[in-house]
């Protein structure tokens, strides 16, 4: 083997194009899925394979027995690398796993000492063909590891969550991650599929259609951190039973890629769905609402222009019933009228002025008691809050009235706040 080798000649120039962009290095940059798919090659260049049909060979075989190389009891970053590689529930297969290892080395920077002790084990080394490897040829594993030692001084920061579709592919799916409060019912119907759950359908009117992040062929990767790859049929709902009345956070991978095509690697699966479900469409974006005009756009969320009527203190009892005297107690003070935009996030209700975005009131779910409007004023909602949530033992109530545009968007908001505490949504 002599003269130029192509693969490294293709790496210098990812490396080179990576120190023209900015650091940290993320996922996002347009250079790291050419750079992992020339690395991965060099590394399985002249990799010798089993004969009469044994199981192929890939270069995880040998990076998971680096650790028994080790000449010390002290566990070493790349044992521990290695160790967290094979305790990963997103990769099943020896592709996925070395994807994975190279991308935590990226992150720890330790790919040098990895080739390193590679270069240094005889033994290992046996796992390549002399003549066509690169790793068991000096002429060419020495400008490799003095390549891989720039690399090691290089900032990556890449999501090693996102890491579910690394058994088929280096091209990383979009991920987002979707929380909601608790609710008795998301209102997402779901499929399961060669291991991985498919969003087949999100009812009208629920909890998911509301809060405007799912759309259908997306799929559920996580909720609240537990790992749903190869998920067997009803795996999804046996970890929801177990947060019951829990805040939740789901982990979805969009279906969607960034070029606002579709991501490659589902294609297999969305096939086969489309032929067990003939009516299985793929959801391209929210449906309309009508008030969604009324609206405004603030970090990607959409928030409610509204008025803000004003307030009155309520006592000491603040339950539903108490929304039918504190209405009509701010209604008569004849306040000025505020335009606010009212924000129902997972946690908390926060009210902003319109014009200057200057938060006037941010409030947990927690310190709300009740939620509601009069039948006889539409478009006036409230709710009521403690005045002291610090000593609540003895803080009085406070009565929030706000104005919106339409009964139905009334209703709507009360059914999201409602949902973020135990009390039920209550109409006076």
């Amino acid at each position: 083997m002599s003269g130029k080798e192509p693969l490294l000649g293709a790496l210098k120039v990812c490396i080179l194009n990576f120190q023209e962009s900015n650091s940290p290095y993320t996922d996002s940059c347009p250079h790291l899925q050419s750079f992992c798919e020339i690395l991965e090659m060099i590394l399985r260049k002249g990799l010798k394979q089993p004969v009469l049909g044994f199981k192929r060979k890939d270069y995880w075989h040998w990076l998971e027995q680096l650790p028994q190389q080790e000449t010390h009891h002290s566990r070493t970053l790349l044992s521990m690398m290695i160790e967290k590689t094979s305790s990963c529930e997103k990769v099943l297969t020896a592709q996925g796993r070395g994807r994975y290892f190279l991308r935590l080395a990226l992150n720890g920077k330790l790919l040098a000492v990895t080739v390193q002790q590679l270069i240094r084990t005889p033994r290992l080394l046996e796992c390549y063909d002399p003549i066509t490897s690169i790793l068991s040829n000096e002429e060419f594993s020495e400008p490799f590891f003095s390549m891989m030692l720039v690399v090691t001084e290089m900032n990556f920061s890449l999501d090693l969550q996102n890491s579910s579709f690394l058994d088929e592919s280096w091209q990383l799916p979009v991920c987002q991650t979707y929380e909601t409060v608790p609710c008795r019912e998301l209102g997402m119907v779901l499929r399961y599929l060669n291991g991985r759950i498919f969003i087949i359908e999100v009812l009208p009117k629920t909890q998911a259609e509301v809060d405007e992040v799912v759309l259908v062929g997306d799929v559920i990767d996580e909720i609240n951190g537990s790992s749903l790859r190869n998920a067997c049929n009803g795996q999804a709902g046996s970890v929801l039973q177990k947060l019951k009345g829990k805040p939740l956070s789901f982990r979805l991978i969009r279906w969607k890629w960034h070029d606002g095509g579709m991501y490659k690697p589902l294609l297999p699966y969305l096939k086969v769905l489309r032929e067990k479900i003939p009516s299985f469409q793929l959801q391209h974006e929210h449906k309309p609402k009508e008030e969604n005009e009324e609206r405004s756009l603030q970090g990607g969320r959409l928030l409610y222009n509204l008025r803000y009527i004003g307030q009155a203190n309520v006592g000491k009892y603040g339950g539903k019933e108490i929304l039918d005297i504190g209405i009509p107690m701010v209604l008569d003070k004849r306040l000025p009228q505020q335009e606010i935009l009212f924000d129902v996030k997972e946690t908390e209700v926060i009210v902003q002025h319109k014009t200057t975005s200057k938060v006037l009131f941010r409030y947990s779910y927690t310190d709300i008691s009740c939620v509601g409007r009069r039948l006889d004023s539409n478009n006036f909602f409230a709710f009521c809050s403690l005045a002291s949530p610090d000593s609540p033992e003895d803080s009085t109530f406070d009565c929030l009235v706000f104005e919106s545009n339409s009964e139905e968007e009334s209703e709507e908001i009360i059914k999201r706040i409602a949902a973020g505490f135990k009390h039920t949504e209550w109409f006076v």
